[in-house]
């Protein structure tokens, strides 16, 4: 089940809403346990018996921070962190890197079986999720659940359960006992919903229907232009699939009274890779600083150290995003520029005009999907090849031109969406007095009704890709 598809829209939500505003408030804990419990269903409509693997992971979340929490007794801390962790990364490694583990060996000439592995639906994201519970409370910055429902409402959460945004335990922990639901919050949940969902229908879905039509051809043969086109709406697509993702999970908790922070910042208007990553997915970029690259020693100490540092992290994250070369090399490349920006040119890049800056960015990110979108590093190789000259150019019909008359209204929508639009006219709005005000407060949320009439037609009428992160 996933947002953006009838089943959810006119039936597990609507019926979760009634029965959950059917509790009084001042039952929370009968409310909590609504959540809780459809949270679970709504995993196991995707996941099936996966499920157990969700209610052994809050288990162990669970188990850990009661031990971790006991700081008169340092050793049983220590050994309920290392339990917890080693219990977390290795259901991780077993079910997303065991098979690529053992390929890897197959290739290298020895002879391995190797496993046949369902990947989870969001293992990453919740595995990461209840490891930053258990470290947290470990380190004394948050206080032990002794209720375990709590920590599975916490871990197993619906609406950001299964792609983000990986969402701390100090985050919501007074809101899981002690929040309030009102009308202006519903409001302005529903409304973020909306344009969350508008989002992956209308720009997300027409970008990705580009998008593999070109990957899906052999790229030794398409032509420079044609690979620049799928490039581009690759770029699009994943914004805007994993930022309305976002959107909507954001949007959701507000609707039952939680308070997500932001997972996206308008990322493609950045002059520098560096501001890139403190914009896209920030979620798991403060994840990786704050549980791997400070303890690591971050940038206080040698510059050895940092370059160790850094580099740790960006293998970590490529392979958080996926078991396979491609997306380790990505993150190596997001490690060099970021190595670059750091300690070679980066003084020289603040000093060049701004229009530069961003398309020497841009061009860095747009290069960097390829790599993301690409099978395997054989297809990346060659379609970075077919972008800049090297190739058979054997796709000349057309099909460049066809992509770009065919989706116009989508791509010049995408090119609006993609600025903060919406921050400037809500900004000038509100400095035009209180009539200003009042359309700043309206007009989103008429909009975000017709937004929805027109993401339902585009669902009746089978208009409809996968969520990309769900992979992950």
């Amino acid at each position: 089940m996933v947002f953006s598809s009838l089943v959810f829209l006119l039936g597990f939500l609507p019926a979760l809403l009634l029965v959950y505003y059917l509790v009084p408030a001042r039952f929370r804990g009968l409310r909590n346990l609504v959540l809780l419990g459809a949270s679970l269903f709504f995993y196991w409509w995707g996941a099936g018996p996966l499920v157990l693997l969700m209610v052994l992971s809050i288990s162990v979340n669970y188990v850990g921070g009661l031990l971790a929490g006991q700081r008169d007794r340092p050793r049983l801390a220590w050994a309920g962190l290392l339990f917890a962790v080693c219990a977390g990364l290795g259901l991780l490694a077993w079910f997303k890197y065991a098979g690529f583990l053992a390929r890897t060996i197959c290739g290298l000439g020895f002879a391995v079986p190797i496993p046949q592995v369902t990947l989870p639906i969001g293992i990453s994201f919740f595995t990461f999720q209840g490891l930053s519970y258990v470290i947290d409370v470990y380190r004394g910055d948050a206080p032990i659940q002794k209720n375990p429902l709590d920590t599975a409402l916490y871990v197993a959460l619906f609406p950001q359960l299964v792609a983000g945004p990986i969402v701390r335990y100090t985050t919501v922990m007074e809101e899981i006992a002690h929040r309030e639901e009102t009308l202006s919050e519903f409001a302005a949940g529903a409304t973020r919903f909306c344009f969350g969902l508008s989002k992956k229908m209308v720009l997300a879905n027409s970008m990705g229907q580009i998008a593999d039509g070109v990957f899906g051809q052999t790229a030794a043969n398409l032509d420079p232009g044609l690979a620049w086109v799928g490039a581009l709406a690759y770029t699009f697509q994943i914004y805007f699939d994993f930022s309305a993702y976002s959107d909507m999970a954001i949007g959701l908790g507000h609707t039952f009274g939680f308070h997500f922070l932001e997972n996206f910042n308008y990322p493609y208007i950045s002059r520098s890779v560096t501001e890139f990553w403190r914009r896209w997915h920030i979620s798991l970029s403060s994840w990786f600083r704050d549980y791997v690259y400070i303890p690591l020693g971050g940038n206080r100490c040698s510059r050895a150290r940092q370059i160790r540092n850094i580099l740790t992290v960006w293998l970590l994250t490529g392979l958080w995003h996926g078991a396979a070369w491609t997306f380790i090399l990505w993150g190596l490349w997001f490690c060099l520029l970021l190595l670059g920006e750091k300690f070679l040119w980066g003084h020289f890049l603040e000093q060049l005009p701004s229009p530069i800056r961003w398309a020497c960015t841009m061009l860095a990110v747009i290069l960097s999907w390829v790599l993301f979108r690409a099978a395997d590093l054989g297809q990346a190789w060659a379609y970075l090849g077919a972008m800049f000259g090297q190739t058979t150019g054997l796709a000349q019909d057309g099909q460049a031109v066809y992509y770009l008359l065919q989706f116009w209204p989508e791509w010049i929508l995408a090119l609006i969406a993609f600025l903060p639009v919406k921050q400037w006219l809500q900004s000038w709005l509100e400095a035009r007095g209180a009539a200003g005000q009042t359309l700043a407060l309206w007009a989103p949320r008429v909009l975000a009704l017709g937004l929805l009439v027109l993401s339902y037609g585009l669902l009746v009428t089978g208009s409809f890709n996968p969520f990309i992160y769900f992979q992950f």
